[in-house]
């Protein structure tokens, strides 16, 4: 007998959708997009010793992601070592950077598409942070698109080029007659 989907609102729902949408089809593009067109050695290049690389980010990504969702919405376990994805320098190639945060987002997405409101409502200890599942989920959601903004400037830095990621609607005019 297949499972039944706990009872989830319509808002819940399309606030759930748009969480997976901002996830796949926006923001995991294009990070991918990106480490396509940096080479191995500039996808661990640091403009300065404060600052991260895109690598590093994508291994952030993964860990948070896994933390706030698959581990804490999911009650999946996950030992995460954070320092670690700072410190790394270089030794993991692009290929299995993009594997890691594509396994990590599809995860993701089968713990979102399971949560209820009941889940969205309850209270989670994450990271520290007493949060509920509805905050947990917006916090991915937001720290995500935070850091492949950071991966966009790194790729405008290297490449010199715009991206061309944003599109704007065309508008078209009405005319009253």
């Amino acid at each position: 007998m297949p499972a039944v989907k706990p009872k989830t609102s319509r808002t819940a729902s399309l606030f759930l959708a748009s969480s997976q949408d901002a996830l796949v089809k926006e923001n995991l593009p294009h990070i991918v997009k990106c480490l396509h067109q940096l080479s191995e050695e500039e996808v661990w290049w640091r403009p300065n010793p404060a600052s991260n690389s895109a690598g590093n980010l994508v291994l952030h990504l993964c860990g948070n992601v896994r933390q706030w969702i698959i581990a804490g919405l999911g009650a999946k376990e996950f030992r995460r070592e954070r320092d670690r994805e700072f410190a790394e320098q270089g030794l993991i190639p692009r290929k299995e950077l993009i594997t890691q945060l594509r396994r990590t987002i599809r995860d993701a997405c089968r713990v979102l598409a399971k949560l209820s409101d009941d889940s969205l409502a309850r209270k989670y200890t994450i990271q520290g942070y007493h949060v509920t599942g509805l905050e947990a989920a917006f916090h991915v959601a937001e720290h995500f698109g935070y850091h492949a903004g950071q991966i966009i400037y790194i790729t405008k830095l290297k490449r010199a080029q715009d991206l061309r990621f944003t599109r704007l609607p065309v508008i078209k005019e009405e005319v009253n007659r």
